[in-house]
């Protein structure tokens, strides 16, 4: 899936905490100033076409739905990160982690104790 611009990942964190919504409920949930209905309609119809929302039609209207979670989406681009800018380097990430100081060597430990038990039951 495309990466979502800074609106359109705007637009989802509010269908992924609310839920189901039309575009004026979805309005509703902006602070002023408001983004114009038409601008906000325009970004949701671009999320649908990529995959990202879904609808249910109500006469001339539509309800929209989010057709990925969030946790499957930050899932995705973690490993596009890895695939883009760490060439398939898991090691590297992680290495980069520990140097930024980002995980500590517990952390580290943790998620090693992690992959043992995962593997145990594979």
């Amino acid at each position: 899936m495309k990466k979502l611009t800074n609106k359109e990942r705007e637009v989802m964190e509010l269908f992924w905490q609310y839920g189901d919504m039309f575009v004026r409920e979805l309005l509703e949930h902006y602070e002023e100033p408001r983004p114009h209905f038409n601008t906000l309609s325009t970004i949701v119809r671009r999320l649908e076409q990529q995959g990202y929302l879904g609808h249910k039609q109500y006469g001339t209207t539509y309800q929209y739905h989010a057709l990925i979670s969030e946790q499957d989406y930050a899932k995705n681009n973690i490993f596009r990160l890895v695939d883009d800018y760490i060439k398939d380097s898991y090691k590297g990430l992680v290495s980069a982690f520990l140097k930024e100081e980002k995980l500590s060597v517990d952390e580290l430990r943790d998620l090693l104790s992690q992959v043992e038990e995962y593997k145990k039951t594979k």
